[in-house]
């Protein structure tokens, strides 16, 4: 198993398992935010953004794309705000087709986001 920590925290951004000839590679959870700390604009859809955009490259850096993608889970802390992330998402997954599941929260990890997104990725070796 492989981790990989940017300069956001004391956990790992993901974690990997090798499957023999391919890998399986938990993102955790990703909020908006930049490299670092600051928080996004109250915009749920530039907050998206952001998301999508570190989670691009953390399966970067673990040799992997947003294609891989076989499971996201979205965090709202607004449900209203569904069919806004919904067509963001939707442009960022073209290609893997996760299965999704969407929760509405009370609250994220920081004050001033209102969303959070860890997928679920396997690639081939």
């Amino acid at each position: 198993m492989s981790e990989k920590k940017l300069k956001r925290g004391i956990y790992s951004d993901f974690k990997t398992i090798d499957l023999g000839n391919k890998e399986l590679i938990f993102v955790a959870g990703q909020i908006a935010r930049d490299e670092n700390g600051a928080i996004a604009p109250d915009n749920i859809e530039i907050q998206t953004e952001y998301v999508f955009k570190s989670i691009e490259k953390i399966l970067k850096e673990a040799n992997s794309s947003l294609d891989d993608v076989v499971k996201a889970v979205i965090y709202l802390t607004n449900i209203e705000n569904f069919s806004k992330v919904s067509k963001i998402r939707n442009k960022y997954f073209k290609k893997a087709k996760p299965a999704s599941a969407l929760v509405e929260i009370s609250a994220t990890s920081r004050p001033g986001c209102d969303i959070e997104i860890e997928v679920t990725a396997v690639r081939n070796k």
